[in-house]
């Protein structure tokens, strides 16, 4: 148990650095890549420890990002939790790739959370995005490779197991 407060401390740091990137403000030419940080680092926790980290963390998450980005309240909610289940669910075959199957899976997991974001806005009534909505999967896709290894060694340097 004394490993518990480091643990949600660490993770909680990431958590909050990747809402904070989310939101903090980038040339308006790059906010088209954005990548979806808070997903990734979702997906990233709920590989890693998925006994721990699934629903209810996407659907608190999903929340704080709402409220955060000044989404509709439970748009990322609902995307978020249906990703954290499905990344825990797969966890065991997903770490087992090589970083670059990996990194499809990923992609593929983004993909299931901007689709559910499109729905939502849909259900809205809001006007159909572009299709540059895609594009933070595809930066995602390019990013895992080196964001999974980076938070592997933070991780064990953090003594989180």
């Amino acid at each position: 148990m004394s490993g518990f407060p480091r643990t949600g401390a660490f993770v909680g740091l990431t958590l909050v650095i990747a809402l904070t990137l989310t939101i903090i403000p980038i040339p308006s030419w790059a906010d088209d890549y954005r990548p979806q940080w808070v997903t990734l680092i979702l997906i990233y926790w709920c590989m890693v420890m998925p006994a721990r980290f699934g629903i209810f963390t996407g659907f608190a998450l999903g929340i704080a990002h709402d409220v955060v980005s000044g989404a509709l309240l439970g748009e990322h909610a609902l995307s978020l939790s249906v990703v954290a289940y499905l990344a825990g669910e797969l966890h065991r075959r997903i770490r087992a790739f090589p970083l670059w199957q990996q990194a499809v899976a990923v992609w593929l997991l983004l993909l299931v959370e901007r689709l559910l974001s499109l729905w939502v806005l849909g259900a809205t009534g809001q006007p159909t995005p572009t299709l540059v909505y895609w594009l933070p999967t595809f930066v995602g896709l390019l990013l895992w490779p080196w964001l999974s290894p980076l938070m592997d060694r933070l991780r064990m340097s953090a003594g989180v197991a």
